[in-house]
């Protein structure tokens, strides 16, 4: 029978997956527990209520739930960063182990909805002209998609304002941290505010110089 994770391996567990401090994220729970939210990198921490001893706390990541669940009045009171002592259990090594495999180069043809952390090198086939948008939150914007290309398929990725002028076909790219989605039944790339979009000659030829 698999053995439920304890609080403090949970919260370790979060720190791992989504990438944030151990002592940050404890600080942002201790600040959303007395003023209602906090930030923590990429995650917003929302305190939810208070009832037997516990706090529950809503977590966040761009507007996407991650995670709902209580933590006691006593765990946030113990002295220092209470998750720093959980940062080498089993649970979360393993998690750790699995986040480091998932730094390596992918493939097109292996991509899949929902899969986040791609790491990719592939060449610009086509940009799409941009248009102008209006985003969710209200916004005007650029918007426009490049096809991608390795040896194992295609896939397109989305660009938003400044973006659309780093590219151009023929270009080489290495793409870090971004997501799968499906938009209208077609897989494409998003990169959200943690993934990032390079030029590999350009990445080269800084290198030469430095």
């Amino acid at each position: 029978m698999r053995q439920k994770k304890t609080e403090g391996e949970y919260l370790a567990f979060l720190c791992v997956k989504y990438e944030v401090n151990p002592d940050d994220f404890f600080q942002a729970l201790l600040t959303s527990s007395e003023k209602g939210d906090a930030k923590c990198g990429t995650l917003l921490v929302n305190c939810r209520g208070k009832a037997k001893g516990k706090i529950i706390f809503l977590i966040t990541a761009d507007s996407e739930v991650v995670a709902q669940f209580p933590v006691s009045d006593g765990f946030l009171k113990l002295n220092g960063n209470p998750i720093q002592s959980y940062m080498e259990t089993e649970v979360v090594r393993r998690r750790m182990a699995k986040r480091a495999r998932s730094n390596s180069p992918h493939l097109i043809r292996d991509l899949r909805a929902g899969m986040t952390h791609i790491n990719l090198k592939a060449k610009v086939l086509e940009v799409t002209k941009p248009k102008y948008v209006v985003t969710r939150y209200g916004n005007h914007a650029s918007f426009a998609k490049a096809l991608l290309s390795d040896e194992t398929g295609e896939i397109k990725l989305c660009l938003w304002n400044e973006q659309i002028e780093t590219v151009a076909p023929e270009d080489k790219v290495q793409i870090e941290n971004a997501r799968v989605s499906v938009f209208r039944g077609e897989r494409q790339l998003t990169l959200g505010k943690t993934g990032t979009l390079n030029n590999i000659e350009l990445l080269n030829a800084d290198s030469k110089t430095k």
